[in-house]
């Protein structure tokens, strides 16, 4: 039995034990939690009874002090889970993991630091690219979240630690007590409309993140959409901007990001962080970084030295001169139009599930497109908007009949990159975006073993 039991007493429901979940149960109950974990799925159930938890559906009578639920679950809604309706009747908050973290570790009396990053894109890179500064400054720092090791998953740090959590909207609508000292918000654009039911609601799940700063906190604010910008903050407010001077900010001026002090780095010489969109993470971990106490210099080769994420504009490598492109996270035709700006000329591959916005935001860059390849659920209506645009395409329905193809048409001429960015989810065809950029990956191997 752990010595350190900061929820002694506390009663726990913990609903859905995927990535998330499990960790949060079984770390629960290891710091004195009294947890019953529940999953609708058989096979999950079976393995938190495994690790020793007592499984039950708390739905039937919800006789806890709170939920823990996982963050793809809706908790609201005419879609909420059942545990969910049962802890609201029961006057019960419904949490996230990250609050849990927060109080643990207070509760070891540390002051490590917590940075909260959310936006509809951007967010996994400037978590990783923040992350990246501070290893490589030599700060004691862990980076988690809805990227990489759940909240509750992640080790105790010390006084002179941070956190680094990258914050999906699922999870910070349901943030109650954590207090970040450094939280930032990227960018909006339509995303998880079904879940938050409209703009407003998903840019109200999104502010969570700055709800419970103190005058001496940091709210670092992109000034790139105007629904970001004007988000109210309690903390002190610093504005990014990957296009525009921000006094007393940071921004990027064509590649040279910097700040009221004078150039930080050429941006042109980070690889990792190519084009406009990456300016603006950039410019937002920069930020976080300078109120975390890093210095110019070692900012400056922390942009330098960030290897990237792996699926967003992950170069694949290169076959007859054609390179490959995987940028699977691009689950929105936001992230993909980011991704169509940073090349001049290219053959696509998109589909999926599709979002509320289907493929016609990026109609700008149709130009840029040789030939586009469809795959997935969306493939039908995206050929109609394709076709009405005059932008040449074909429906492959798989990735691994869209692959050949799409290199086909780049050895012929057409392009000089082949891009994955699929501007939908992926839940038609493959567990998530990761497998599905694996896939990509494998198939790109596939190719050069042959060529």
């Amino acid at each position: 039995m752990s010595a350190f039991r900061p929820f002694a007493g506390e009663r726990v429901a913990v609903v859905g034990l995927g990535k998330a979940g499990l960790p949060a149960a079984v770390r629960l109950a290891e710091w004195g939690a009294e947890v019953t974990a529940w999953d609708d799925g058989a096979v999950a159930r079976a393995g938190a009874e495994a690790a020793g938890l007592r499984v039950a559906n708390p739905a039937a009578d919800f006789a806890f002090d709170a939920l823990l639920l996982s963050p793809g679950i809706p908790h609201q809604g005419p879609k909420a889970h059942p545990a969910a309706l049962a802890a609201r009747a029961a006057g019960r908050p419904v949490l996230c993991d990250i609050d849990y973290l927060f109080r643990a570790v207070r509760a070891s009396g540390s002051r490590a630091r917590f940075v909260g990053i959310t936006g509809t894109n951007g967010k996994s890179t400037t978590t990783a690219l923040l992350q990246h500064m501070l290893a490589g400054a030599g700060r004691s720092s862990v980076a988690g979240g809805n990227l990489g090791p759940a909240a509750l998953a992640m080790p105790l740090l010390g006084d002179d630690g941070a956190y680094v959590l990258e914050v999906s909207s699922y999870s910070a609508e349901r943030l109650a007590g954590v207090r970040f000292d450094v939280a930032v918000l990227l960018n909006l654009s339509p995303d998880h409309l079904d879940r938050h039911g409209d703009m407003a609601g998903y840019h109200a799940a999104k502010a969570r993140v700055f709800a419970n700063q103190a005058a001496m906190d940091v709210a670092i604010l992109g000034q790139d959409d105007a629904l970001t910008a004007g988000t109210p903050v309690t903390g002190r407010r610093i504005a990014i901007s990957a296009v525009k001077p921000q006094p007393g900010g940071v921004w990027a001026e064509g590649s040279i990001l910097r700040d009221d002090a004078g150039v930080i780095a050429d941006l042109a010489k980070a690889r990792a962080l190519p084009g406009a969109h990456n300016a603006q993470n950039a410019a937002a971990a920069t930020a976080a970084a300078l109120a975390l106490g890093l210095s110019r210099a070692e900012i400056r080769a922390g942009l330098l030295t960030y290897p990237g994420l792996p699926h967003r504009l992950e170069d694949c490598g290169s076959i007859r001169g054609v390179r490959f492109i995987n940028d699977s996270k691009a689950t929105n035709a936001d992230s993909t139009l980011r991704a169509l700006a940073s090349c001049d000329r290219m053959v696509l591959i998109a589909g999926g599930t599709p979002k509320a916005d289907g493929i016609a935001p990026l109609a700008p860059f149709f130009p840029r497109l040789a030939r586009v390849h469809l795959i997935g659920a969306a493939a039908a209506d995206f050929a109609a908007v394709l076709a009405a645009h005059g932008v040449p395409h074909q429906v492959d329905e798989t990735l691994e009949r869209a692959l050949p193809a799409a290199a086909a048409s780049a050895f012929a001429g057409a392009a000089d990159v082949v891009l994955l960015s699929p501007a939908c989810a992926s839940w038609d065809q493959f567990t998530g975006f990761e497998q599905r950029g694996d896939v990509f990956r494998f198939l790109v191997q596939r190719l050069k073993e042959h060529a």
